[in-house]
């Protein structure tokens, strides 16, 4: 990272490395605490400012078995102890904080579509175990972190904030929406699409209450702030981290009586990235991301259109490529689509910025190539390559040669 230039570096600490059974009952591991405190002491001797995520989906197995989890209010003085035993450790050194990492992802990941951990989901969903309920509990985990970050925010600015002279926000990841066709409907569905990822998230933190359209649509499913919460919620944030990856299309589903209640279906949106067999951008290994790097601009001025023009940071941006075994490393580390990716993003990240965004700092996704969540090593997210059949080597991609050209110029 020295060696490219670059100024900071973004990494979260795992929850039981620090409370092994995700509590303060079960006591500090030394070794955790010592393992993050070598990791943030060497990259202030480098010059590299640590970005600390404190959740990156990996809740601790104690707390699932105990009370579910997110699914229970009681997560919330959990990850406040948790997040205030890093403050302490690390607070003096670490200046930017950040406390849930996509919680969209990890309440419809976890909750609504069961592909990722905990696994949970209606039935019909994808028609087996483990049962869970997509029609309430990925609102109900989403609220639940809402209020875990709201509270953890409240503790750091009373406690922390002043003598150690930190920054505390959260990352939220959106994608961005075109109208399928030219039509009011559909125009409707993107506003829709937009509060159903963003606003389920944006809302709360700048105004308070979830977006009317989620309170219309998902009804006595959605949980509701009390007024005391509202207050806590609005505004706990310095800034506000942002992933953007793609785009999709989204045209309007009418209203129907369905059985099958569940987050996936309640926007009334079909989301696509075709339209008409042309696709929205070109399709990236993950089936989920097509490349449409205007997308990026559009969602920093939407959000200083309607959030108040937040301070912001680009915690992920990136674009993936297959683990081709049969690639030559030559081969293997010319990823030229990488580069023209950030090149393409970088344009219009610039352009927002001179549209008044206040965007203060971009994190690429990802340094180094890693285990991707259900797609384990099969795909390729890093600047650098990492050899997974000889002890881990490190090699740089073109990718980051034109990072490193870019910073010094």
């Amino acid at each position: 990272m020295k060696e490219m230039g670059l100024d900071a570096y973004r990494f979260s600490i795992s929850w039981t490395r620090i409370l092994p059974n995700g509590s303060l009952s079960g006591g500090i591991n030394k070794e955790g605490v010592n393992y993050y405190n070598n990791l943030i002491n060497e990259l202030i001797s480098n010059g590299l400012k640590p970005f600390v995520t404190l959740f990156h989906w990996d809740s601790p197995q104690a707390l699932e078995d105990k009370y579910g989890g997110f699914l229970s209010e009681n997560i919330v003085l959990d990850f406040q102890n948790y997040a205030e035993v890093c403050f302490k450790k690390f607070g003096d050194r670490v200046k930017h904080w950040i406390t849930f990492n996509e919680p969209w992802s990890y309440s419809v990941g976890g909750y609504a579509s069961g592909i990722l951990a905990p696994g949970r989901c209606s039935p019909y969903e994808v028609g087996h175990y483990p049962i869970g309920d997509s029609s309430r509990e990925p609102y109900v985990v989403a609220h639940h972190q809402l209020l875990a970050h709201a509270a953890t925010v409240t503790v750091y600015k009373l406690n922390y904030q002043a003598h150690q002279n930190g920054k505390i926000g959260i990352t939220i990841n959106s994608n961005w929406y075109v109208p399928f066709s030219k039509s009011r409907s559909n125009d409707d569905s993107v506003q829709r699409s937009l509060d159903f990822m963003y606003g389920w998230f944006m809302d709360p933190l700048v105004f308070g209450d979830y977006p009317l359209s989620m309170r219309v649509y998902v009804g006595n499913r959605l949980p509701q702030f009390t007024k005391e919460q509202s207050q806590i919620v609005k505004g706990s944030f310095d800034f506000i981290g942002l992933n953007y990856y793609t785009a999709n299309y989204a045209r309007n589903i009418p209203s129907s009586n369905k059985i099958n209640v569940s987050y996936n279906t309640d926007a009334h949106v079909a989301q696509t990235g075709d339209r008409n067999g042309i696709l929205i951008g070109r399709q990236a290994t993950s089936n989920w991301l097509y490349v449409y790097p205007r997308g990026i601009r559009n969602l920093l001025i939407y959000t200083k259109n309607k959030y108040k023009n937040p301070v912001i940071y680009i915690t992920e941006n990136g674009v993936d490529e297959f683990n081709n075994a049969t690639l030559s490393l030559e081969e293997a580390l010319k990823d030229d689509m990488r580069v023209d990716f950030y090149k393409k993003h970088l344009i219009y990240l610039e352009r927002a910025i001179k549209k008044g965004v206040d965007v203060r700092g971009y994190f690429a996704w990802s340094l180094l190539d890693n285990f991707e969540w259900v797609n384990g090593y099969t795909v390729r997210f890093g600047i650098n390559s990492v050899d997974y059949k000889d002890g881990l080597k490190r090699y740089p991609k073109s990718s980051t040669k034109w990072f490193t050209k870019f910073l010094k110029k």
